[in-house]
This record gives C-alpha cells, sequence and structure tokens, in this order.
C-alpha cells in the first residue's frame, strides 16, 4: 500500500507539473498555479487509496472533478468562460492519471 500511495503521489506531481505548463505561459498568479498543482498531488494520493471500484480511467476522471468541485465554484463565480479549459485539462489528465496508475500499480 506504501508504495502504492508514493506512486499515486508522484503521477499526481508529473499530472500537476502538465497541468502548470500553459498556466505559466499565460502569466497566471501563484496561487492559481498552486492550486492547480496541488489538485493533482491530492488527486494521485486519493486515486492511490480509493477503493472505488471503477474502471481505472474513469476513477482517474471522477476523483479529480470531485477535489476541483469547491474551486470550480468560486472560479465560475467569477469568470465562467475559464471553466471550460479547466474541465478539459481535468478530463484528459485525469484520464491520463487513472490509466498510468493501474499500468504502473500492477
Amino acid at each position: 500500500m506504501k508504495n502504492n500511495i508514493v506512486l499515486g503521489l508522484l503521477l499526481g506531481c508529473v499530472a500537476g507539473v502538465l497541468d502548470l505548463i500553459p498556466m505559466l505561459l499565460q502569466g497566471l498568479t501563484w496561487d492559481a498555479n498552486l492550486s492547480a498543482f496541488f489538485l493533482w498531488a491530492v488527486s494521485g494520493f486519493m486515486l492511490a487509496t480509493s477503493t472505488l471500484k471503477l474502471h481505472p480511467v474513469l476513477k482517474g476522471i471522477i476523483i479529480p472533478f470531485i477535489c476541483l468541485l469547491p474551486s470550480a465554484f468560486i472560479i465560475g463565480w467569477k469568470e465562467p468562460p475559464s471553466l471550460l479549459p479547466i474541465v478539459g485539462m481535468t478530463l484528459i489528465l485525469g484520464a491520463l492519471l487513472g490509466f498510468a496508475y493501474n499500468k504502473l500499480a500492477k
């Protein structure tokens, strides 16, 4: 179990870095950058410790969306159109995170 948690955290951090690249290029604020990075670190941890019986890709999508939900209300309240790229990245990176974790955890 310990190795799975480390794997989940590492993969979550990789997803966080991938999410940060376009954010840094856009010059977004550090609070947004850190929030996005840690969303993925937490998602990786939750993925590794979750006992949900779902397809790995679906599990990899659902967990980050649950983690994103509180922030999505704040972001969407102020700037609703900015939710579109966030949802897109969460969908893509979540699916990749679930897939990669499933392949590497075996």
